[in-house]
């Protein structure tokens, strides 16, 4: 027997409600600590020129401060190990540390919006301290080193993990700071670099340690909240900070230690 069923009325597809843009404000934390390493770098470099002007140089055309804070390999081996960070605020010459305080600038006034003040200051000095060990290690013993160079390399190392870990939220913006950091350490790395008086292995090493710390450390932003009332927040944690800073101080601290020894 046959049973026949009443015809149901077919329903319209629902239609997926449609997108909607919803901008989301980037923080907008003044740059303090930015602002202050580069007065306090700029200030010690005037004291560098006026202990020329009062006392004459040290030895040869190093003054006074570089002479007692400057990376010189016998005076760590002879455990003055605040040379791993002193370099960080000493210049050669105005150019020196007019470009390096300008890619402070440059550099430091985004990337501490986005870390904060205690993190980028950390990652400032952890850059310098990788830098000066790996220069250290690598350059020769009868040379010295100074500049903020391996601090500025630890903080674009820093930018390209940040944008990289950040790549969904920025887009398209992600893969051109990207390639622009790439391009710029390419540039500095490979041409510069080989030029006389620069200090490549510091270089390298504040790239090292500035990505080691950003990997664990670096802000991981997310979108939090319903349209219209949404906002940024960061997924990584104080004890993350405390894991990059771990990671760096134990990798480049046993090299650090195996460089006095040898």
């Amino acid at each position: 027997m046959n049973q026949q069923f009443p015809e149901q009325e077919s329903s319209p597809l629902q239609q997926p409600p449609a997108p909607v843009q919803v901008r989301v404000q980037m923080p907008t934390l003044v740059p303090m600590v930015t602002y202050g390493l580069i007065g306090v770098t700029v200030f010690i470099y005037a004291l560098q020129l006026l202990s020329v002007a009062l006392l004459g140089y040290a030895v040869f055309s190093i003054d006074w401060l570089a002479y007692f804070g400057a990376r010189f390999n016998e005076a760590i081996r002879a455990g003055e190990l605040w040379r791993f960070i002193t370099p960080v605020f000493l210049h050669g010459s105005i150019p020196h540390v007019f470009f390096n305080m300008y890619a402070l600038f440059s550099i430091g006034s985004l990337l501490e919006k986005h870390y904060g003040h205690a993190r980028f200051a950390l990652l400032y000095f952890l850059g310098a301290f990788s830098g000066n060990v790996f220069s250290f290690l690598f350059t020769g013993e009868n040379g010295y080193s100074l500049g903020a160079s391996t601090a500025v390399f630890g903080l674009v190392a820093a930018e390209a993990v940040f944008f990289y870990q950040n790549r969904k939220l920025f887009g398209s913006s992600a893969r051109q700071a990207l390639g622009n950091t790439v391009f710029v350490i390419v540039i500095n790395l490979v041409f510069i670099g080989q030029l006389s008086g620069i200090d490549n292995w510091g270089h390298v090493g504040g790239l090292l340690g500035g990505a080691m710390f950003a990997w664990f450390a670096s802000p991981v932003w997310s979108v939090v909240g319903l349209p219209p009332e949404v906002k940024l927040e960061d997924e990584r944690e104080f004890r993350d900070w405390v894991t990059g800073a771990g990671v760096v101080l134990l990798v480049f601290g046993v090299m650090a230690i195996w460089g006095m020894f040898q």
